[in-house]
């Protein structure tokens, strides 16, 4: 890859996409903005962000054809960061309003913390990540370091070999997963300060190689 990739971001009405987009140029990438699902062809790598409700955003992601796109890049192996809402939809379905088909990339599904789950929900908040696996985004990273979350919907029954980091909140959870060219995290490394800039420098690293 070129010494500065190009990194689009996709832009599919979830919001923060701005913040993720300037958190990225911090880490010394050529990074634009887009809707516009061909285009995506001819980025280096596609960053998908987003917070929000699941539905909407599959809506908005099927509506502009970017959903198909996304897809499409992974398997043609363009790399893939997904953040917060970006991995959720990564997996089969989320129960979030009503059952909603996700782009299926991964095998899994999203569920709310249960009613009685022991913690507050909304997780909102730093919390530590417990790193596992050799994925070359991860392995750089200190084992175990704190991120910042806002979510109340995580991953369940994903295939272990996919999880490269737990976090405890009343009980384990996959807070993020890796496959070859995908990398996805539950937290927001745009919010989270140094730990979030070495995450996003050790992004940027990796599609150097």
């Amino acid at each position: 890859m070129p010494s500065s990739p190009r990194i689009a971001v996709v832009d599919y009405g979830a919001g923060n996409i701005r913040s993720v987009a300037k958190a990225l140029e911090r880490s010394a990438l050529a990074v634009e903005v887009t809707s516009d699902a061909a285009a995506l062809a001819h980025f280096d790598a596609i960053v998908l962000p987003g917070v929000g409700a699941y539905a909407d955003a599959m809506a908005n992601l099927r509506a502009k054809g970017l959903g198909d796109a996304v897809v499409r890049a992974i398997a043609g192996g363009k790399p893939y960061l997904g953040l917060c809402l970006g991995l959720q939809l990564l997996f089969e379905s989320s129960d979030e309003h009503g059952l909603t088909a996700g782009l299926g990339v991964l095998r899994g599904r999203v569920e709310r913390f249960p009613k009685d789950h022991p913690a507050h929900v909304p997780h909102i908040g730093w919390n530590q990540v417990r790193w596992r696996g050799d994925h070359p985004v991860a392995k750089p990273l200190p084992r175990e370091e704190a991120y910042y979350f806002v979510h109340s919907y995580r991953v369940v029954d994903a295939d272990a070999g996919l999880v490269a980091g737990t976090t405890d909140y009343g009980g384990q959870f996959t807070t993020a997963v890796a496959r070859g060219n995908v990398f996805a995290v539950q937290f927001h490394p745009e919010k989270s300060q140094s730990a979030g800039k070495r995450l996003l420098d050790s992004f940027a690293a990796w599609l150097r190689a």
